[in-house]
């Protein structure tokens, strides 16, 4: 879906099926069917610009507010923002909330995300305070992203092109992979550290990782999230 609609696309969930939405011309709509095969359409009135921000909403998790750029945090609160675009991840998707949780538990130490996407899980560790933090992607347009909502937030990370699976992943206390199980589970082995939070799967997906332990799950919306130690 970046390569079709760099400018963004929104995830909604359907029980365990995931709808993507993107506001397109009829261009748009032949490179999804092309794609996807057979496609829905409705049509969107003028200011469709402002329509598309219905779907990117402020999220709140323990202290954490994870909102976009045009929304304002309630005194109190801690502010993560994330600009929508091209990288996945805006706080609102199962996945990433069941992270955020599982963050608030952690004693706090250094940091990696694997497959950072927009940035926001790392963003939200640095804000938990751990540290240092370093984010890591394959997606040249991930690093951006992660780079420019790290400044919207102000926090100071160490954002990486890396394709984990080919190069060594940096040692952290806790290393966090938010992705698909297969490669969650391809990750194992090449993580140093003690803790390591993973999601990305349905629940109804069982989840070892080689060399760690496994603590805790958390699901939501049929999505998982596990908290694993080093054996």
């Amino acid at each position: 879906m970046v390569e079709l609609f760099p400018a963004g696309f929104a995830e909604e969930s359907r029980g365990e099926a995931v709808e993507l939405v993107a506001f397109t011309d009829e261009a748009g709509v032949r490179r999804m069917e092309e794609t996807f095969g057979e496609v829905g359409t409705a049509a969107v009135l003028s200011g469709w610009e402002d329509e598309w921000r219905r779907f990117h909403v402020p999220v709140l998790v323990g202290s954490l507010w994870v909102g976009p750029p045009w929304a304002e945090p309630a005194p109190g609160l801690t502010p993560v923002v994330i600009d929508p675009g091209r990288a996945f991840g805006t706080g609102g998707h199962a996945t990433t909330r069941l992270c955020l949780e599982l963050l608030h538990e952690l004693e706090r130490g250094s940091f990696v995300d694997v497959g950072c996407g927009s940035g926001v899980l790392a963003i939200a560790a640095a804000k938990l305070g751990f540290g240092p933090v370093v984010a890591l992607d394959l997606d040249e347009a991930a690093v951006e992203a992660a780079r420019r909502n790290a400044a919207l937030t102000a926090v100071e990370l160490e954002v990486r092109r890396l394709d984990a699976l080919a190069k060594p992943v940096p040692a952290a206390d806790i290393a966090l992979a938010n992705l698909d199980l297969a490669t969650v589970m391809d990750l194992a082995p090449r993580l140093a550290s003690r803790h390591a939070v993973t999601s990305g799967y349905y629940e109804s997906e069982p989840v070892t990782l080689a060399g760690f332990r496994h603590l805790e799950r958390r699901c939501r919306d049929s999505w998982a999230a596990d908290l694993f130690v080093r054996e």
